[in-house]
């Protein structure tokens, strides 16, 4: 029992000696001036900044995979949209075909910006791997050539089946990036793509008279 007693009274000394340090320290810290007192808190300001810093900017690698795929992904369907003002028939392509480039067009451009702020490489225009090739819906130089082949309504017919499928692989690859993403505004756009895009498919099985 007295060593019990004796080791719960060095355990209560060793716990004043250590509120006693600290209280010195905060003393201390205040009566060093202002200088030392700027020193003090620098440390601590600095990893706020950093962390707040961080946090806006958080982003991990499904965001680097989401940009990168959606960057050659989307300027595929801008190149298949700049076919239809001179091929389509129908008014109601040559207006999906504007509207997807008005949209696509800007958010490739927010895209290449992510990746440059990460220290991430931008895909290349024109680069098409084969990795690129097993990303959703992404058409094959063979399409895109029977694409450009064709027009009035056997454009408007191919145009909208291909961006259909074009559509799928990029709302798939954006339900990823929101499932696995960090980077907010990146989780954001993948949203705002689901929406637009479902839309868009809906619209067109409508003028396919697939509805």
């Amino acid at each position: 029992m007295t060593r019990k007693r004796s080791l719960v009274r060095r355990s209560a000394a060793v716990a004043a000696a250590g509120a006693a340090a600290l209280v010195l320290a905060a003393c201390g810290g205040d009566g060093d001036g202002s200088a030392g007192h700027g020193d003090h808190n620098a440390p601590a300001s600095a990893s706020a900044s950093a962390s707040a810093s961080a946090s806006q900017g958080q982003h991990n690698a499904a965001d680097v995979a989401f940009a990168k795929g959606m960057i050659p992904h989307h300027r595929q369907a801008v190149e298949m949209a700049d076919l239809a003002p001179d091929r389509a028939r129908s008014a109601e392509v040559r207006k999906l075909a504007a509207d997807i480039k008005k949209a696509q067009g800007p958010e490739i451009t927010t895209l290449s910006g992510w990746l440059t702020s990460w220290g991430e490489e931008v895909p290349a225009e024109g680069a098409m791997d084969h990795a690129m090739h097993d990303m959703g819906g992404m058409m094959t130089a063979e399409e895109m050539s029977r694409l450009k082949d064709a027009s009035g309504k056997a454009f408007d017919t191919a145009f909208m089946e291909m961006m259909i499928e074009h559509h799928e692989g990029a709302v798939e690859m954006a339900k990823t990036e929101q499932s696995d993403g960090a980077h907010g505004p990146a989780k954001k756009m993948a949203g705002e793509i689901i929406t637009s895009q479902s839309a868009e498919i809906e619209q067109m099985n409508q003028l396919l008279g697939k509805d």
